[in-house]
């Protein structure tokens, strides 16, 4: 697996909107309309997640939700963490979460 650089974390966040990084991690908050929602996004993730074989550092603060990503095996960002990450987008969205 390849790692992105500076300029492949930079083109790779333009198309991510709210999430932010470089080439050792990439993260975005959301926050939710309530406490309830928030853990529901993070099932929904959770279960995206176990599909790819690929997990998110997760961190739960009332309705706000951080996502932080990097590929640990490879030390950096990677295709993983960016396709990973439009599936937390679409997640997030899809519950009304903003952020």
């Amino acid at each position: 697996m390849t790692l992105l650089d500076d300029d492949g974390v930079r083109a790779a966040l333009e198309g991510l909107p709210g999430w932010s990084g470089d080439p050792s991690a990439i993260t975005r908050t959301v926050e939710a309309p309530d406490f309830s929602t928030g853990i529901r996004i993070v099932d929904d993730v959770a279960a995206a997640a176990e599909a790819a074989d690929h997990h998110p550092d997760i961190d739960i603060r009332w309705t706000k939700v951080t996502f932080t990503l990097a590929t640990h095996s490879e030390g950096g960002v990677t295709q993983k963490d960016v396709d990973l990450a439009g599936t937390i987008t679409e997640i997030a969205d899809r519950h009304g979460a903003r952020g």
